[in-house]
């Protein structure tokens, strides 16, 4: 568990009543903001799904999701999501939700193997978004027009949010920077990919790093990303690997690149194939959710995951997602944290 303290750390929000209001109206502008944006409705989501069915994600592929028995149901097993990538894509399916449109859900999971920091709960509340495409729309270019249409949001919103708190000054940059994970690999070879993160966010202020999940010329992922809901094998126009990515801004606050969202466009059955493989992973080809997409019955769609907590915390210039959301920390750092003026829910 590790602790950042920023130097004379000033709560510029003043009372905890001042900074609820200030979340609350950085969530309602945001969102709507986003679904305008994107052409997205919003639905009511799942908090759990049955085991077994492949429905819930594996991040990073090492995630042990919260699991328990269900009595009236044979003690079948079910899981505490952790986030909605799959389930949204059946979801669509379902709604026979056409190209060009998608859904937005509140999301609320629980990541037990979180390392604890200022910017990581165990407690995870994101906008989960999924939006139908065309196969033909499956390209870097279609990637990075929704990138920017998200990015604007964030910008609305915080110009927005400057107009009730004026205390809080808009700082993002109109444009956002794009860049594949291998050639910030190029750039940076000396150092490790949050140090190459922290160096190329700093001088842009806000990069969107393309390819996360495969393995770059040094033989190791950007970082990582499970099989079967991004596709980052795919060989995009700009001949390297994958169409997905992190958004990614410059926080003052705890002068290091600060992970807003990770999306991209989701595998289609060739490279759901072809990531199994790569990660030894082909029995999941017999779970639902994986014969469902490889037989064709699911649609092609782009989809991510932005953190409500963080975008909160960095749009109010918040030190520690504590101060955003309420959750379980341990007894030290919460001392640290009051006796450097950074009081957690």
């Amino acid at each position: 568990m590790s602790l950042y303290i920023p130097k004379e750390y000033k709560n510029l929000l003043g009372s905890v009543e001042n900074t609820e209001k200030a979340i609350k109206a950085v969530k309602d502008m945001f969102q709507d903001n986003l679904s305008a944006q994107l052409a997205l409705l919003r639905v009511t989501a799942p908090m759990v799904v049955l085991s077994g069915t492949g429905l819930n994600d594996d991040l990073n592929g090492v995630e042990r999701p919260v699991s328990f028995p269900i009595k009236d149901m044979g003690e079948q097993k079910a899981e505490v999501v952790h986030s909605l990538a799959k389930w949204k894509r059946m979801k669509l399916a379902q709604m026979d939700i056409r190209p060009g449109r998608g859904i937005y859900t509140d999301m609320n999971a629980l990541r037990p193997d979180e390392d604890l920091d200022n910017i990581h709960s165990i407690y995870v509340d994101q906008w989960d978004w999924e939006k139908v495409i065309a196969p033909e729309q499956r390209t870097l270019d279609y990637l990075k027009k929704t990138v920017r249409r998200i990015y604007e949001a964030i910008k609305v919103t915080e110009n927005k949010l400057y107009v009730e708190f004026p205390q809080i000054l808009p700082m993002l940059p109109e444009e956002l920077f794009f860049i594949h994970s291998q050639e910030l690999l190029d750039m940076y070879p000396g150092l490790s990919a949050k140090e190459r993160e922290n160096a190329i966010v700093k001088e842009h202020k806000a990069v969107f790093v393309i390819g996360i999940g495969g393995a770059l010329s040094d033989g190791a992922p950007h970082d990582g990303r499970a099989a079967d809901y991004d596709d980052w094998s795919s060989v995009n126009e700009d001949g390297y690997d994958g169409l997905n990515g992190d958004l990614l801004l410059w926080n003052p606050v705890l002068e290091s690149a600060f992970e807003i969202s990770s999306m991209g466009i989701r595998v289609d059955e060739d490279a759901l194939r072809r990531q199994l493989q790569i990660r030894g992973e082909e029995e999941k080809s017999e779970l639902l959710y994986h014969k469902m997409l490889l037989e064709g019955r699911l649609p092609y769609t782009i989809g991510g995951g932005i953190g409500q907590s963080r975008l909160c915390m960095f749009l109010l210039r918040k030190a520690h997602i504590g101060e955003i959301q309420s959750s379980i920390w341990s007894e030290d750092m919460r001392r640290k944290c009051h006796e450097a003026g950074i009081d957690l829910v």
